[in-house]
C-alpha cells in the first residue's frame, strides 16, 4: 500500500499544498490504492519538505521525483498519450506555476502583514504557546531569505505584482475553454496547474494573488473542471 504523506489542512483548504493536492490528483486518477497521512512539521520529511510518498519503506520526496517513480511503477502511464512536444509544454507549464508563481502565492500568504495571522494559526498552531511566536518568526524570516535568494522578493510589491499578473495572463491564454491541455481526460500537468490555482482560488481568506487570479473566469473554471473530473478538490 502506497502511503501519502501531506501537511494538515489549513486556510480553508483540505489540502493546502499544491504539490501535495497534484500528487493526490494523480494516485487517484491512476487508480492506485493509497492512504493519506499528515505530518504537522516538514522539517521531519524528508529535504525537509512535503510531500512524501511511502513505498515498502522507501520515502520518496518532491512532487516531481513522485510522479518519475509513479510513471516507472505503472509502466509509462504518467505520461501515456503525451507527444514529446506535448511533454515539453507540460514541463514548462510547471516550471511557470511551481517556480514562479508558487512563490508568488507564497509571498501573498507569508510576507503580507495583513495575512500574517492565518499562516501562525494555520501552521504552527501545534506550538506550544509561548514558542509559537519565536518558531513562526523564525520561520517566516527564512521564508523571506528564500524569497530574496529567488529573485523575486528584491522586487517592490508593485512589481510583484506585474510578475503575477503576467504569470496568471499567461496560464489563462494556455488553457482550454474546454477540457484539458492535452487529453480527453485531465493528466499530470492539469494537475499540476489545477493544483497550484485551487490554492490560489480557494485559501481563504483570500490575498493579493487570489484577487488578481479572480480576473480571469476561464482559468478558474478550468480549475473547477480538473478537480471535478478527477474527484479531488483542494477545498474542504
Amino acid at each position: 500500500m502506497l502511503q501519502l504523506v501531506t501537511l494538515p489542512a489549513a486556510f480553508g483548504m483540505r489540502n493546502v499544498s499544491p504539490f501535495c493536492l497534484k500528487v493526490e490528483m494523480l494516485l487517484t486518477s491512476l487508480e492506485l490504492p493509497f492512504d493519506m497521512s499528515e505530518e504537522k512539521d516538514p522539517r521531519k520529511a524528508p529535504k525537509g519538505k512535503l510531500p512524501y510518498l511511502l513505498v515498502d519503506g522507501q520515502r520518496i520526496a518532491d512532487s516531481e521525483l513522485i510522479a518519475e517513480f509513479l510513471d516507472n511503477h505503472t509502466s509509462g502511464k504518467v505520461y501515456a498519450g503525451l507527444s514529446p512536444v506535448q511533454k515539453a509544454q507540460g514541463v514548462a507549464l510547471a516550471r511557470l506555476a511551481e517556480d514562479h508563481l508558487y512563490w508568488l502565492m507564497v509571498a501573498s500568504r507569508w510576507l503580507d502583514d495583513d495575512w500574517w495571522p492565518h499562516v501562525v494559526d494555520g501552521f504552527f498552531g501545534f506550538v506550544p504557546g509561548i514558542l509559537r511566536p519565536l518558531a513562526s518568526g523564525m520561520a517566516r524570516r527564512q521564508v523571506a531569505k528564500t524569497y530574496d535568494l529567488h529573485g523575486l522578493g528584491r522586487h517592490s510589491l508593485e512589481e510583484q505584482h506585474g510578475f503575477a499578473r503576467r504569470d496568471l495572463a499567461a496560464l489563462a491564454d494556455l488553457v482550454p475553454s474546454e477540457g484539458f491541455l492535452f487529453c480527453d481526460r485531465p493528466g499530470i500537468f492539469d494537475f499540476t496547474v489545477a493544483a497550484m490555482m485551487a490554492g490560489i482560488y480557494d485559501n481563504q481568506p483570500g490575498t493579493w494573488v487570489t484577487e488578481l487570479a479572480q480576473a480571469h473566469s476561464g482559468l478558474q473554471a478550468y480549475t473547477e473542471r480538473v478537480q471535478e473530473a478527477v474527484g479531488v478538490w483542494g477545498r474542504k
